[in-house]
């Protein structure tokens, strides 16, 4: 209710001639008049306060009471560098004009982005924290309407999506499933080998850059020692794996996942995205740089053409003609459209019904019709296609919905989702993305309980890794429960797919799986649509 309350204030404002005075609350045909005095000083002094604003909200219950309190004195916005830089991105200003709404001023308008967004930037011009009073003191107009039919309204169509995902949950944790040995971790020596070989690093000079690209290349010789027999006489048609990381994500942060693919006897390259890396992420966080996510996006296509041009010419010491997509979120979505996914049409229209509902249960929906409304996601597929595509927490269930429509792809596709994903839900994401683009007979969508859209990010040193302290600390919220092990998981499912293209398996296994801490699914397409049907 916080971050609701916080979103729908944050949709008011201009910068005024003259504070507001009055508000009103508007609901089933009864309008109630609140003084924005009596407003601030609720805020300020709670029960201590003698207005008569105060003596109507004290009927509510304490917990109630604290709620509201909080609520008024929770700042919109902080730290003014990170504030601004975020107000000029596309997705702040379809998410007021949404918010927007639920606000009508005098004559029964409604306030637009156009009006807010300088009233913000002034009000974080002058202060490091805007609160929710603030923005109402900034208000140019004496009288001020919140249409809570509106605003509950648009709470129950966030519920129900809350609603879809605690089904999916319940359905996949009441499947029966097969025990399985809990996955195996490295082991410490293996990863002290890694270390003092390291990836080979090299510079690439590409055409649509001012600097070079950095690339690291991940040789199964290395682990000549640990490979298998059977990894030791791999095919010579045997696919290398390129890697992109997302948005915010550099190479170091899948390690892990090429160290084990490597040992497993696969070549690994990992591309470095300047631009939407984690150098600028910080940039956006220090308020030296705004995020522009078409640019992003054509930006990594033209890295990955550059770095498959430079392979195909020897430039890069990885052997081979085949090559499967890896892409973490944004990463993954890269691969598929270069590998040749055509956005269904009517995602303009699909954006329009979205941001009217104001996509609070899947942020990865701000992107995607960002990306539509730039024209970004018309590219052209590369050629040769790639063997396979496989995408960690990947995204993209407005551009290519479920339906008869979305022309499926021709490669099979592995898909990672977690039941935590706050960002791309699987329910929206991963499993339309299999129902639509995944119909050959080995593509399949693996669903973690508990593993979170952070999940597969490793940070810091390798060696921390068997303690766990290289990853976020941020709580179990964002990065999900038992994150060492679910990166070992996606890396058994990952080696697991590797194979079953190799030895031409007729459909991929499903199943349900228990590890003791950790549960997952493995569902092909017809799985996946009995899945959603029972939603």
């Amino acid at each position: 209710m916080g971050l609701t309350g916080s979103l729908l204030l944050l949709s008011v404002g201009s910068w005024p001639a003259r504070a507001t005075d009055r508000l009103e609350v508007e609901i089933d045909g009864i309008v109630l008049p609140v003084l924005v005095e009596d407003l601030r000083s609720f805020g300020r002094l709670g029960n201590r306060s003698r207005s008569e604003l105060a003596a109507w909200l004290n009927l509510l219950d304490p917990a109630s009471r604290e709620g509201l309190a909080r609520l008024l004195n929770a700042p919109v916005l902080t730290r003014s560098s990170l504030g601004q830089q975020l107000l000029s991105s596309w997705g702040a200003g379809a998410l007021i004009d949404a918010l927007g709404a639920l606000v009508r001023v005098e004559g029964g308008g409604h306030i637009s982005s156009a009006e807010v967004l300088p009233t913000l930037e002034r009000l974080l011009d002058q202060q490091e924290k805007v609160s929710t009073l603030d923005v109402l003191q900034a208000l140019p107009n004496e009288q001020l309407r919140l249409d809570l039919n509106a605003l509950l309204k648009a709470a129950s169509h966030w519920r129900q999506q809350l609603e879809r995902h605690n089904n999916l949950m319940a359905v996949l944790a009441a499947e029966p499933s097969t025990r399985q040995a809990n996955p195996q971790r490295v082991k410490t020596a293996r990863l002290e080998r890694s270390q003092s070989n390291g990836p080979e690093l090299m510079d690439l000079l590409v055409r649509h850059r001012e600097s070079p690209i950095q690339i690291q290349t991940w040789s199964a010789s290395v682990f000549s020692e640990s490979v298998s027999s059977a990894s030791s006489e791999a095919p010579s048609d045997r696919p290398w794996l390129l890697f992109m990381p997302g948005l915010g994500g550099d190479p170091e942060h899948f390690h892990w996942l090429a160290e084990a693919l490597t040992e497993a006897g696969w070549n690994v390259v990992i591309i470095e995205h300047p631009g939407s890396d984690a150098e600028a992420i910080q940039a956006l966080l220090d308020g030296r740089q705004s995020f522009d996510g078409a640019r992003a996006l054509r930006q990594r296509l033209l890295d990955l053409d550059a770095v498959l041009e430079a392979q195909r010419k020897g430039r890069i010491p990885v052997e081979g003609t085949n090559v499967v997509l890896v892409g973490h979120s944004l990463g993954g979505l890269a691969a598929l459209l270069a590998a040749g996914a055509d956005p269904v049409p009517g995602v303009d229209r699909r954006c329009r019904q979205s941001l009217a509902a104001i996509p609070l249960t899947n942020l990865s929906e701000l992107l995607q019709c960002e990306l539509a409304d730039s024209r970004a996601l018309n590219t052209a597929p590369m050629d040769p296609q790639p063997t396979a595509v496989v995408g960690l927490n990947s995204f993209g269930g407005l551009i290519w919905p479920s339906g008869k429509q979305t022309r499926p792809l021709v490669m099979p596709l592995l898909l990672f989702g977690g039941t935590l994903d706050l960002i791309t839900p699987p329910l929206d994401e991963q499993i339309p993305l299999l129902r639509g683009l995944g119909h050959h007979p080995l593509s399949r969508v693996v669903v973690v309980e508990g593993a979170s859209h952070f999940s597969p990010i490793r940070i810091e040193s390798q060696a921390g890794s068997l303690q766990g302290n290289d990853l976020f600390q941020l709580g179990e919220e964002l990065v999900g429960v038992n994150p060492l092990t679910v990166q070992t998981l996606i890396a058994q499912e990952i080696i697991r797919f590797l194979e079953q293209l190799e030895t031409k398996s007729p459909t991929a296994a499903v199943g349900h799986f228990d590890a003791g801490t950790t549960r997952w699914h493995r569902l092909n397409r017809s799985a996946a649509n009995q899945l959603t049907g029972d939603l």
